[in-house]
């Protein structure tokens, strides 16, 4: 019997709100900010996630979690798909 190695986790959230997600300096903000409709507003949601203690483990739910829309972790969707398809591509062995 062949065992493939895993190179991507399917992950469902449990829709609980995750601890980190309490001390981001997005919360309590308006969260349009982070959905934003054009570049100047994506520029405007990394100037708050610069900042923020949790960014990293922002950014690592987004891609965990395959989130689609919003800045996450100071990444637009376009970021975290780059992101995921060189992970991808380090993954596989050569």
């Amino acid at each position: 019997m062949k065992t493939s190695e895993v190179t991507e986790q399917e992950v469902t959230p449990d829709h609980q709100t995750p601890s980190w997600m309490e001390h981001a300096r997005c919360r309590g903000g308006a969260s349009t900010q982070f959905f934003p409709s054009d570049g100047a507003g994506v520029d405007r949601a990394r100037k708050v996630c610069a900042e923020c203690p949790v960014k990293t483990k922002c950014l690592e739910y987004a891609l965990t979690y395959r989130v689609e829309h919003g800045v996450w972790g100071g990444c637009s969707e376009r970021e975290r798909r780059r992101i995921l398809s060189r992970r991808r591509a380090q993954a596989i062995p050569r």
